[in-house]
């Protein structure tokens, strides 16, 4: 038994969905979140940025004596991993691969569609993950830039957002994709305007697949926590208020504490 936390970061808000996935799989175990939301978004920024900013930020929750790092942000995780095994023996998970392998799972017609933000689209990692499985014969992706922010708005079931997610899921359905990566953190709280949209489509979310991986490799290694109730301790680089206010909606409950913290350089 081993009862020191899974810690979880992201580049902003994003991979509380992870959290939630991991506190739903794992009730248990205890995490430790950090949220780089000084230096957000990753998404346009160089892969040696990325990468510096994740080895900081890992370097910040293995100071919290974490047994796993999950690398829950989709830009971090298409170029810092490598880097990252290699700075830490605990073990790394990202949410790019257990998505990938879930949508290879499910697939039907072999042709996969996936969603994300710009740079994790154009880094072709979400492609080449799933066309490493012989049985995805076409991947679609899209990048759906403007989905982050009218998530962040609270505005999950409005109609412009419903607008602007049936444009952006025209080409999949045209294509006869049969199954949907939600290839960005933020997308799981779409499910259900996306479900109504695109009917029979299999959804797959990351975040969901991210929390097997880590349960999996908990059980793999010897450690799990024997603990009767897990807790969660957040921690941001800036604005822990409006952090709050965002994670309850991610959450579906209430942040009492959230600790604002300078990690790597001075912002």
């Amino acid at each position: 038994m081993d009862d020191r936390r899974i810690g979880v970061f992201d580049s902003g808000v994003g991979g509380l969905t992870v959290v939630k996935a991991i506190n739903k799989a794992l009730p248990e175990e205890s995490v430790v979140y950090f949220g780089d939301t000084a230096r957000l978004p990753y998404g346009p920024k160089s892969p040696e940025t990325v990468i510096r900013f994740s080895r900081e930020n890992a370097e910040f929750l293995l100071g919290k004596n974490v047994k796993v790092l999950v690398v829950a942000c989709n830009t971090a995780s298409s170029v810092s991993l490598p880097s990252l095994r290699e700075f830490t023996d605990v073990p790394v998970i990202g949410v790019i691969e257990p998505g990938a392998a879930s949508a290879a799972a499910v697939t039907k017609s072999g042709i996969v569609s996936v969603i994300g933000t710009l740079g994790t689209i154009s880094s072709g990692a979400y492609q080449k993950a799933l066309k490493a499985y012989s049985v995805v014969k076409c991947v679609i992706a899209q990048p759906t830039p403007l989905l982050v922010p009218l998530v962040e708005e609270g505005w999950l079931d409005h109609r412009i957002t419903r607008m602007v997610l049936d444009e952006y899921t025209a080409p999949l359905r045209e294509e006869g994709a049969d199954t949907l990566v939600l290839g960005c953190t933020h997308y799981p709280l779409l499910k259900k305007s996306l479900t109504g949209l695109l009917g029979d489509m299999i959804l797959v979310d990351s975040a969901e697949s991210t929390a097997a991986a880590v349960a999996s490799i908990l059980d793999g290694e010897n450690l799990s926590s024997n603990n009767q109730h897990g807790e969660n301790s957040f921690y941001v680089s800036d604005i822990p208020l409006k952090f709050q206010e965002i994670a309850q909606r991610f959450l579906g409950s209430a942040v009492t504490m959230v600790t604002q913290v300078e990690v790597g350089e001075q912002h």
